[in-house]
């Protein structure tokens, strides 16, 4: 097996996905020895190859979680997260429909012990209901504060995070820091997409009035002080759902997001549309459809975004259709997102293109910078999360002060 310079796996489309985890490793997910050691036993396998490796990792730490839990040692929950953590890096290079068995092996597996780790801090997920589906929803409290009333922050995925994800990029950051933390996933995301086939939908409002209506059911919770943070495509989630929740006190936005359909057209004219036809991506004829879509199955990492993850969480079956639906993510009343927001801008991510002009259509907007030279310019800032969850946790705690 041979890797690139700096690489933890010989395909560099595994190494994108295979070392997401190292941003995990601050809040206890795993070492970069132990991703190492995945990428040595992919070697140059295939997507099924890629699969195996996380799967049997994720059993070894299992297995240690199982036999301290029957120990009665204190770091079983820890270990069974780290567990989820694992196997939820096993399936990303499969995602599709039809749905690979595979797939939701390695997710039942991740939310089993995602599930077993919780429940031994007395947490357990609530089921609850928007539109045609029911939304797993955890409350996690503050570390060390758990009975206390504190302010709560909700924390949104993007287009293929899941709730292990969210709790070891943001939440365990948040928990260190006095705060309460609700991690859900909800249509298009997780098991409302894996197992209930219920796909992605723009009107994000929806999902959290829905989500703030059951927290505030806890007498935990501090209905003044409710904040919402989405990350990735959650970066236009979070203030979608401001605009339409004034409960929200607070958003946090990574990156800030306004309009989807102005990024399809920068999109479409890098696969080769001319600036007219880029103009209105959605009204494509079929030629054009036709020759964007060519260029997309000869470039591996935009098909799987494409057509393996964006069909699939949209509920579509066709590039035209996926145009179509993507222009539908606009917040067109931004002047109704009264809370003050932090959008994130990471230099090298294309996400964060709309970030100036979002900024300058809200009534209250912060914008935090991060660099290259602080090993945080990439998307989500994954080569270094602490530093991005430090900068909005203190933005976060000022805001929520001043109320």
């Amino acid at each position: 097996m041979s890797t690139p310079d700096g690489a933890l796996f010989s395909d560099p489309f595994h190494n994108e996905f295979g070392t997401w985890m190292l941003g995990y490793s601050p809040a206890g997910g795993g070492d970069v020895g132990e991703v190492a050691a995945v990428g040595r036993a992919v070697g140059d396998g295939d997507d099924g190859a890629f699969f195996d490796a996380w799967v049997a990792a994720g059993d070894r730490v299992r297995a240690e979680a199982d036999a301290a839990a029957a120990a009665g040692r204190p770091g079983a929950s820890d270990l069974y997260l780290r567990a989820s953590a694992f196997y939820a890096s096993s399936y990303h290079p499969l995602f599709g429909t039809p749905v690979d068995p595979r797939l939701l092996d390695g997710f039942r597996r991740q939310i089993d012990a995602f599930d077993a780790g919780l429940a031994l801090r007395g947490i357990h997920p609530a089921a609850v209901p928007v539109g045609d589906a029911r939304v797993p929803a955890y409350l996690v409290p503050a570390f060390g504060r758990e009975t206390e009333v504190r302010p709560l922050l909700i924390l949104v995925n993007g287009y293929d995070a899941t709730v292990t994800d969210s709790y070891f990029a943001s939440a365990v950051a948040a928990l260190r820091r006095g705060y309460h933390c609700l991690l859900f996933d909800g249509p298009g995301q997780g098991a409302v997409l894996f197992e209930q086939g219920v796909p992605m939908r723009p009107d994000w409002e929806v999902v959290v009035s829905a989500i703030i209506d059951h927290a505030l059911t806890s007498p935990i919770v501090d209905p003044d002080r409710i904040a919402v943070s989405g990350w990735s495509l959650g970066g236009y989630l979070a203030p979608r759902a401001a605009s339409g929740d004034a409960r929200i006190a607070a958003c946090i936005a990574d990156p800030g997001q306004q309009d989807l359909g102005a990024g399809l057209s920068t999109f479409a004219r890098r696969l080769g549309a001319t600036e007219e036809e880029a103009a209105d991506p959605s009204g494509l004829d079929d030629a054009v459809v036709d020759r964007l879509m060519g260029v997309i199955e000869q470039d591996r990492k935009l098909r799987w975004s494409i057509v393996q993850r964006g069909f699939w969480v949209n509920g579509v079956s066709d590039l035209k259709s996926f145009l179509a639906r993507s222009a539908e993510y606009r917040i067109d009343r931004v002047a109704d997102i009264r809370c003050p927001v932090l959008l994130t801008r990471a230099e090298g991510d294309p996400l964060a293109a709309g970030v100036p002009a979002f900024a300058a259509a809200l009534p209250d907007a912060t914008v935090i910078d991060f660099t290259a030279a602080e090993g945080a310019g990439g998307h989500c800032s994954m080569q270094n999360r602490s530093l991005l969850n430090r900068r909005a946790l203190d933005w976060l705690d000022d805001v929520l002060a001043a109320r």
